[in-house]
């Protein structure tokens, strides 16, 4: 649709977010006008006119703790600028963005409007005791507007504030278009927010302005002015060629832009000018390279003013007209018949409006249009205005629209707005991993409530949305995720239609280190992990190198035995009982597990194997190559079935009261836990043990394994084990490594030892010994990195484990069933839930996901509203911060009066002496009051920097302590 060089001049719409009269957001507000809705509050007058507004729902609630905010610093705060920062927001995440993990220069640009918010503050000075007029002003002023975004939000580009009236937020685009162009930022946010808390309800010196009657009726013979209303509206942009290289869904093109100013040239300061306006439009063409004969639609300003529609006409018919002498072919209409003028929002929200329509290829009618107005001619213009809705459908040449907006006092902006043709891709089949993540726990559980309506209605391939959610949201501590197969599988978790299938946690303060758990033989059978060797190229290289390397000695391809054909299978398992073999497959796969962890982000912080397992261990800690593993692996496994006839039991019993039963040249090859234990040796002694068990009711159990290693049947073949480990070159641990043999880390010395290999064949495996170590050696997320949970359930099983530590297994159990990618999936997500982090494109191999349009963050607002009760007197346990500690109160009076200052300042009704001062929404100007305060209060020596040092109740009442101590 468009050629690589205007691909480089163009700007994407990438994401949208607004309030709007009679609309909580974008859906609700196209919902509006498709259905030809008009959103105006009218009240009567005495006088026989009405008064009309269009209001913003709600516009008084504000989530302050999500922005860091105290309820008194909120209170403060223009309403606008509450709304502007809460759309920013929202306008992000509808674009597939967490600014925290965007790698690029995010800039803001923006206006608002005239409020009289700064009276009603110094009105209610008995809300604010000790701030100063300078702190309303920081609260209020429009200079701060966009700064204020970029402070909270963390956006490191341009911040710019922008103030031409009626126009700003349309100029606001256009400068954010050349500041992406310039390449002063690589993505951005436009737009602007008039509101007012109370709305207006009398708007008196404004009739020759207002619609005496309430009603906007632009370009109709009856239109007598405008009705004034509220809104906000934001759109995320970003150069053209970023975003389909970065696959964003790219709801609409900017061609071009262009701003000028009337000048002098026109009857008066207020008065609209034909050609500073025509000026802006033909600009606008030049700079997009098109004709205007190609635009389908324009939005107009149109206030339905008896001054300003006419020569807003005439403006853009003589910029027309400088393209094209067609007439008839355009459609024109204005969305202030809908919800009345929205002063500086008024610009983007008409953008807004035209982005929607190509979207649903409807355009909207004018509503209350009925006859044309007299003073201007569309008989030989271009233009038409229609009362009824009217389809826009894509054809082959593309749909173009323009966006015009006059600002009061002469600042023109005009937009030309393309359709893109964003190619649908082939859904990829297989589970996805769906991430949600919430600052509060009620707002997790309306997020997937949200999302799983949102996916009921289909439209969105289910890889894009969980990829969506991965990179394009912040991972905030409330966590839930849900492994699904499908569209209606994901509808089913999120609605909890399939109970449990949601499973919510909270991940640590701090990210816990990954312990890798390699576990020894008896999990094995035939396919394990069959789909992770379908589907992921990392896993799949690993298997194909061991399988190569041990295809001389074995005489056969391990792939053969782990993923054959259907008739094939009888004679793979009988391959897969014997050491020889048995062995090198479970490496194999161990091996390329631990990869494929490596490639999704997630390092071990230490490893531990049980017995076969220590290879794949030693592997991971780098103190063996891949190869010269296996190389010994494969020597194991041939000794292993080299040896007389033996086989293992599992025991549920304290060693040293299996050690009296054994005969036979039984020994005991593990201790697995304070309880449990494994006898090996010779078959026909472990028959006869385990006969005798099952007489005294112990639950004994037979093991897959057909040897008996760490038993005195290996002493033999020692030496020549030895020998075989000389010829490799162990290095010291790179990652710590846990012996099993000895229950405590390996040293350098022991790992480049021969000797310490040899023992490990031979001795018993004090895998208890080993989890002790583990469990006590800090906290860590616990992965068993190979098939089934045996070692993660003798984890849970230890005395040293901690209720709740994250745990979790690669693949399933042989009798869970499964090729591995909804378990390896499903560990990802506890993994992720607990705070590791992951490197999401990792579980997207072979396909390059896009990011779609999702439910934004639930925000858990609270009412703030000057004219009301006093933030300070309503308990809302919401706005204190969770830091995963019990409330706490004031012990002695020292923390009491700190814990006063605190609430004064932050206008909290209660808080713990462990919560952080400027977690709750200090900042420096109210802690430099509260030190004053302090200082006053408890006549101390107190320094703002100690403050800083200190800033819990508790704290900084031990410092304060110390002080009178010393």
């Amino acid at each position: 649709m468009t050629t690589p060089d205007v691909e480089q001049t163009s700007i994407a719409i990438i994401g949208m977010a607004g309030r709007f009269p009679g609309a909580a957001d974008v859906d609700a507000f196209w919902a509006g006008l498709a259905a030809g809705r008009e959103s105006i509050t009218r009240t009567p007058r005495e006088d026989g006119t009405v008064s009309a507004h269009g209001v913003v729902p709600d516009a008084d609630l504000f989530d302050a703790g999500f922005f860091g905010l105290s309820p008194r610093e909120a209170l403060m705060l223009d309403p606008q600028h509450r709304v502007f920062l809460e759309c920013a927001w929202e306008a992000l995440e509808h674009a597939g963005c967490d600014p925290a993990g965007y790698r690029g220069a995010i800039g803001v640009y923006g206006g608002g409007g005239d409020t009289d918010h700064l009276a009603q503050l110094q009105a209610r000075r008995d809300l604010f005791p000790g701030v100063t007029d300078w702190q309303f002003r920081l609260a209020c002023g429009a200079d701060f507007l966009t700064s204020r975004v970029a402070y909270k939000l963390d956006l490191k580009g341009p911040a710019v504030t922008v103030q031409t009236a009626c126009s700003t937020s349309l100029v606001a685009v256009h400068q954010a278009v050349q500041g992406l162009l310039a390449g002063e930022c690589d993505l951005a946010l436009a737009g602007g927010a008039t509101i007012r808390v109370p709305h207006p309800t009398d708007s008196q010196g404004d009739d020759d302005v207002l619609a005496p009657d309430g009603r906007c009726r632009p370009f109709d013979a009856d239109a007598a002015g405008t009705v004034s209303g509220d809104g906000a509206g934001i759109v995320v942009l970003k150069r053209l060629a970023d975003a389909v290289a970065d696959g964003d869904r790219i709801h609409a093109v900017i061609r071009g832009s262009a701003v000028t100013n009337d000048g002098a040239g026109k009857v008066g300061f207020t008065a609209p000018s034909v050609d500073g306006q025509a000026a802006a439009v033909r600009a606008a063409h030049l700079l997009a390279g098109v004709s205007p004969a190609t635009t389908g639609y324009v939005e107009a300003h149109g206030t339905a003013t008896p001054v300003g529609d006419p020569i807003e006409v005439r403006a853009l018919a003589k910029a027309f007209g400088l393209g094209t002498r067609e007439t008839g072919f355009c459609l024109l209409g204005s969305v202030k018949s809908n919800i009345g003028h929205t002063d500086t929002a008024a610009g983007v929200i008409g953008l807004i409006k035209v982005v929607l329509s190509l979207r649903h290829e409807l355009l909207p009618g004018t509503a209350h249009f009925h006859r044309p107005n007299p003073e201007i001619d569309f008989d030989s213009g271009p233009f038409v205005v229609r009362r009824e809705a009217t389809p826009w459908p894509s054809g082959r040449a593309p749909r173009r629209a323009g966006v015009n907006s006059v600002g009061l006092g002469g600042t023109n902006a005009h937009v030309v707005v393309e359709e893109w043709d964003d190619p649908a891709a082939d859904p990829p089949a297989g589970p996805q991993l769906l991430v949600l993540a919430a600052r509060t726990g009620p707002a997790l559980a309306e997020q997937a409530s949200r999302l799983g309506e949102r996916l009921a209605t289909g439209g969105e391939p289910l890889a894009d949305v969980a990829w969506t959610l991965q990179t394009g949201r912040r991972h905030f501590a409330h966590r839930a995720f849900a492994v699904c197969q499908d569209m209606d599988d994901a509808v089913d978790a999120l609605r909890e239609a399939a109970p449990h299938r949601l499973v919510t946690g909270r991940a640590a303060a701090t990210a816990p280190g990954v312990a890798f758990l390699f576990p020894g033989q008896g999990g094995q059978h035939v396919g394990m992990a069959r789909e992770l060797y379908e589907r992921e190229p990392v896993f799949r290289d690993a298997i194909d190198a061991c399988a190569e390397q041990a295809a001389p000695e074995l005489g056969l391809d391990l792939r053969d035995v782990l993923y054959p054909g259907a008739d094939a299978v009888p004679t793979a398992k009988a391959r897969l009982e014997t050491m020889a073999v048995c062995q090198p497959a479970l490496f194999a796969v161990q091996h390329g597990l631990a990869e494929l962890w490596r490639a999704r982000g997630v390092r071990p912080a230490v490893v531990l194997g049980h017995s076969l397992g220590a290879y794949a261990a030693a592997a991971s800690a780098e103190v063996l190559t891949p190869a010269d593993a296996l190389r010994l692996v494969l020597a194991r496994g041939r000794i292993l079935d080299g040896l007389p006839a033996g086989s293992m039991l599992a025991v549920p019993m304290e060693a040293a009261a299996v050690l009296p039963m054994l005969a036979d040249g039984l020994t005991i090859a593990a201790v697995n836990g304070p309880a449990q234990c494994v006898v090996t040796g010779p078959a026909a002694g472990v028959e006869r043990l385990l006969a005798r068990l099952l007489e005294q009711d112990v639950a004994a159990r037979p093991l897959r394994i057909g040897a008996a290693a760490h038993s005195p049947l290996v002493e033999p073949a020692l030496a020549g084990y030895t020998a075989i480990v000389r010829k490799v070159t162990p290095r010291p641990p790179a990652i710590p490594w846990i012996s099993d043999t000895t229950g405590e880390p390996v040293t350098a010395e022991q790992a480049c030892d021969p000797a310490f290999w040899a023992a490990h064949l031979r001795h018993t495996v004090r895998f208890s010994d080993s989890l002790r170590t583990l469990l006590t050696a800090g906290e860590h997320a616990l992965l068993e990195v190979g098939p089934g949970r045996t070692l993660t359930g003798l984890a849970r099983q230890h005395p040293e484990y901690r209720a709740g530590a994250p745990v979790a297994q690669s693949l399933p159990h042989a009798a869970d069933g499964g090729g591995g990618a909804a378990a390896l999936l499903h560990a990802t997500g506890l993994l992720w839930q607990a705070g590791v982090p992951i490197e999401w494109p990792a579980l997207h191999q072979g396909r390059r996901p896009r990011r779609v349009p999702l439910p934004t963050y639930p925000f858990q607002r609270r009412r703030f509203r000057l004219d009301g009760p006093d933030p300070a007197d309503v308990p809302d346990p919401a706005d204190v911060p969770e830091h995963g500690t019990e409330l706490v109160e004031p012990r002695t009076r020292t923390e009491e009066v700190i814990a006063a200052a605190f609430r004064t300042a932050l206008g909290m009704a209660s808080l713990s002496v462990h919560d952080d001062f400027f977690d709750l929404g200090g900042d420096s100007l109210i802690a430099t009051r509260l030190v004053a305060g302090l200082r006053a209060e408890l006549g101390v020596e107190l320094s703002v920097r100690a403050f800083f040092r200190a800033p819990t109740v508790a704290a900084l009442a031990s410092v304060l302590g110390e002080r009178e101590g010393s």
